[in-house]
């Protein structure tokens, strides 16, 4: 029998809103051993996460990773710790909050835009009651992953349906399941690398680092690796790159099975000891900067490169506050949410106002 949790009180005859909940992995509340501990509990005791058998993985994830990974992790958290706390959660909730401008500049001001994080707070269970006071009728789940996998955004969905399994009155719902080859998306992407290559010059090599899978996900049918080759093709000839000059890699390794080829730490190595002296790097599967972007990526990878014999390595920020990145997740959400809006009405003045508030955003990264 299903138990249905706490409901706000019914108020017949409220005019049904819209909302829009934007999803990002997660971060933990601190930088610290404390903190990290039971945000890597949830997160690694997803069976999405970690497919092992619970009774192999349990003794291993209770008697040895928590017991040594908080620490080490936490080491690295605040190397990249700000002053508004995890980027991850700094990048996201201001995209949340120029998202919902940009709406509401468009004539769309009754649009509720949330944002939540699937491991740690604030939950998305949080978030959809707080959507479900507001008289949330339809609701459009965004995760911020623009190439799907399993591991991802099939447990963003996992983790929806599971909250509202206790709800009586369950209200129209969508999600975005990927958006790897958008037009708009990748043009970001493209305006992001020439925006840099202006500033710092070009590089040898472009590399693109996504996160990785293990390699099993990939024979058993998750499309993943092939949409990050997509985004990558796509990218390539958005910037007219000739052949070689871009590289796909892949990140984040754990444990010692297999995972996605090339590794991006070897491949950078590799590269510098055949003589590439300069490399940009950039990662298109994070739209907001993060611990393995800021601190895998930038500072160890980096470093590795440069040992290796690398004279220059360039870091291209993800998109973050850009204002064609929220054009674009704007643009995403509108074909998704398709005839729950009506047609976007754009104020000339309301515009400029959305553009200069997203450079001021972008200003204070």
């Amino acid at each position: 029998m299903t138990r249905f949790w706490p409901e706000p009180a019914h108020a017949h005859g409220r005019a049904p809103r819209t909302g829009i909940l934007l999803v990002n992995l997660g971060t933990p509340a601190a930088p610290t051993a404390a903190a990290l501990r039971p945000y890597l509990r949830e997160f690694l005791s997803d069976p999405r996460v970690v497919e092992i058998p619970r009774a192999v993985w349990w003794p291993i994830l209770h008697g040895i990773i928590l017991r040594i990974r908080p620490a080490r992790s936490a080491k690295k958290y605040a190397s990249v710790w700000t002053p508004e706390g995890s980027p991850l959660k700094a990048h996201t909730e201001k995209q949340a909050k120029l998202l919902a401008g940009f709406f509401a500049n468009a004539g769309e001001r009754e649009l509720m835009v949330s944002w939540a994080m699937r491991y740690g707070q604030p939950s998305i269970g949080s978030r959809l009651d707080e959507m479900r006071t507001a008289g949330c009728t339809r609701i459009l789940v965004v995760p911020l992953y623009p190439q799907y996998a399993a591991s991802t955004t099939a447990t963003v969905i996992d983790e929806v349906a599971a909250r509202l399994r206790h709800w009586r009155n369950l209200p129209e719902l969508r999600y975005v399941r990927s958006f790897a080859d958008d037009p708009a998306y990748i043009q970001a992407l493209a305006n992001s690398v020439h925006a840099h290559w202006q500033l710092e010059g070009r590089a040898e090599r472009l590399v693109l680092s996504f996160h990785g899978t293990p390699r099993h996900s990939l024979d058993h049918g998750d499309p993943y690796f092939c949409e990050c080759q997509k985004t990558a093709r796509l990218l390539g000839e958005a910037l007219r790159l000739p052949p070689g000059q871009l590289v796909v890699s892949f990140q984040s390794r754990f444990g010692k099975a297999e995972w996605l080829q090339p590794y991006t730490q070897p491949t950078l190595e590799t590269l510098a000891r055949q003589g590439v002296g300069s490399v940009d790097v950039m990662c298109p599967g994070f739209v907001s900067d993060c611990l393995e972007t800021l601190e895998e990526i930038n500072m160890e990878c980096r470093e590795a490169f440069l040992h290796a014999g690398g004279k220059r390595f360039g870091y291209i920020p993800c998109l973050n506050e850009r204002q064609d990145w929220i054009d674009a997740l704007m643009a995403v959400c509108r074909r998704e949410m398709g005839h729950w809006l009506p047609a976007a009405r754009p104020d000339a003045d309301a515009l400029a106002r959305q553009a200069s508030r997203a450079r001021e955003l972008g200003a204070g990264n």
